[in-house]
């Protein structure tokens, strides 16, 4: 699966290349950032018009991670849904396609800021979960210790072969671990972005998404880029 090992207050867990975070211990699989329905929020204002397939891609990497991982137990660390109106407007095809994710699975959605209320789907809702020495919330707070959240969906710059690239990244320091977004087409916070390096410590690790993931240290200079040989 090309996963990177990481141990983290406790736990052995492994970073997935597709963004997922897999906890083999606990049969668990945690996302976050689905924003499922984006396309779809984007039309209905007029806004910039993007493939109209993103949540069903989203929902095909989701499946592939759960046969790959066995996960019987799956935490969405918020923004599911790219609004809260949009989960009840999904098209039938893919709300039976979540129900079949979900059948047999204890399954959390964590409150996110663009989907702050329970949605009509089956699950357990929470404004954040503790298991054993991990916190899982949607976003970071100040001074917190074994926390695993989203929201800012972190990307990298990757400079390999005289070329410029970006790719969505975990962020991780002693403190905390930051998930990279999941959803197609959900768009990033550069990891040199003055929010991230104030949040992460100087020590702070990218773990890089794509083909396989990737530790490395976190860039965080002006325009700070990894470079890949």
């Amino acid at each position: 699966m090309n996963s990177c090992d990481v141990h983290f207050h406790g736990a052995a867990l492994r970073a997935l290349p597709s963004g997922a975070l897999h906890w083999p211990d606990q049969a668990l699989l945690v996302v976050s950032d689905l924003h499922l329905g984006k396309s779809a929020r984007l039309s209905a204002i007029g806004g910039a018009q993007l493939p109209p397939y993103e949540t069903r891609e989203t929902l095909l990497r989701l499946e592939s991670d759960l046969e790959a991982t066995g996960a019987r137990q799956v935490i969405c660390l918020g923004d599911s849904f790219d609004c809260r109106e949009v989960a009840d407007c999904l098209p039938e095809e893919d709300l039976l396609w979540i129900a079949r994710l979900q059948a047999g699975r204890a399954w959390v959605w964590i409150e996110g800021n663009h989907d702050p209320g329970p949605v009509g789907l089956g699950g357990t809702h929470r404004a954040e979960l503790q298991i054993e020495a991990l916190c899982f919330r949607h976003i970071a707070t100040s001074g917190a210790q074994g926390e695993v959240s989203g929201h800012y969906h972190p990307k990298a710059r990757i400079l390999a072969r005289g070329r410029s690239l970006s790719r969505p990244c975990f962020l991780l320091d002693a403190a905390r671990l930051i998930l990279p977004a999941y959803g197609t087409y959900t768009g990033g916070l550069f990891s040199d972005s003055p929010t991230l390096t104030r949040l992460m410590a100087p020590e702070a690790r990218a773990i890089l998404t794509g083909q396989r993931a990737l530790m490395l240290p976190m860039p965080q200079g002006p325009r700070a880029q990894i470079r890949q040989a």
